[in-house]
């Protein structure tokens, strides 16, 4: 998971502040892709908020996100190839500062290899997004921006954008980074769910629908790009209103199905989930009165600033 993710995640979990278990009030990329895979993971994630174990992978793609925002504070000419290498154990060290928990993947790493490999990792990561574009060349108009948005029905979304990158034509292009592997191209299309979705809230709050939605994969070297039209983004809108009924009847019944899949063997809640023998915790909310209320407000939201607190 990003540090987009899980800031988009934390503002989602807790919008207005409060802590402990809550009906959901928003809906992101990261969140409605979870309902998508699985309704009892996304059960654990946002209402019951049950702790996951911090992994080396999204670990290092948080990382690597970090120096890859961070670059562009440096002069065009600046942006190089060992600068940016150069970064990242100055951003290890302000990540474990954030987050001290995550020392705990390489406590049993006495001699600091397993670490060593995993910066090194890192490193080729960041030097081959060098060979997919060129930072000398790009003045991103927002990094890590965060936008939120209410559509007319009072559904609300939100997430936080990677880069976006604004052309002299007033052109808008979205761009999200990967530091795994590019699907395979019968998956493309779940895999530029979470850019059409960030297509629809810029286009709901500034009328503008986006040039470009680009995928740059450091895994395996892929840009992955689309070009959205508004059907696109009305389709996406019908879906998100579609998953937002099934997670609000889900919320009021307290009925959240698992949904066994591949990605099974990837989660930390096995041990309370009834596909794998397990019990779920007691259902936090009140099931008679689980539905929240339907918000009002205009259909208008905001982008930029920092998100609301966990």
């Amino acid at each position: 998971m990003s540090a987009a993710s899980e800031v988009s995640g934390a503002a989602e979990a807790g919008a207005d502040g409060r802590t402990g278990p809550r009906a959901p009030v928003s809906l992101s990329p990261s969140r409605a892709s979870d309902f998508m895979q699985c309704p009892l993971l996304y059960r654990f994630r946002v209402i019951d908020r049950l702790p996951e174990k911090p992994s080396p992978a999204a670990t290092r793609g948080t990382l690597v996100h970090a120096v890859l925002e961070r670059l562009f504070d440096d002069p065009a000419a600046e942006r190089t190839v060992p600068r940016a290498k150069a970064m990242i154990p100055g951003q290890w060290d302000r990540l474990l500062s954030s987050r001290p928990e995550l020392a705990e993947l390489f406590a049993e790493d006495p001699g600091g290899e397993r670490l060593a490999g995993w910066l090194g990792e890192a490193e080729r990561l960041v030097e081959r997004w060098f060979t997919l574009e060129d930072p000398t060349r790009l003045e991103p108009a927002e990094r890590e921006l965060f936008v939120e948005t209410e559509l007319e029905s009072g559904l609300r979304l939100r997430g936080v954008i990677d880069r976006v990158d604004v052309a002299p034509s007033g052109e808008v292009r979205i761009v999200d980074y990967k530091t795994g592997k590019a699907p395979r191209p019968e998956y493309s299309e779940g895999a530029l769910f979470q850019m059409t979705f960030y297509a629809l809230v810029v286009w709901r709050l500034k009328g503008v629908v986006p040039r470009r939605l680009q995928l740059v994969y450091l895994g395996s070297g892929d840009v992955l790009t689309y070009d959205p039209v508004e059907a696109d983004l009305l389709r996406v809108e019908r879906k998100l209103h579609a998953l937002w009924d099934a997670i609000r009847t889900a919320t009021e019944t307290g009925d959240w199905r698992p949904r066994p899949t591949k990605l099974c063997g990837w989660c930390d809640h096995r041990a309370v989930c009834p596909e794998f023998g397990g019990t779920p915790p007691v259902y936090p909310l009140e099931i008679a009165s689980a539905r929240p209320p339907e918000p009002g407000g205009t259909g208008q939201g905001r982008m930029g600033g920092d998100p609301p607190g966990p």
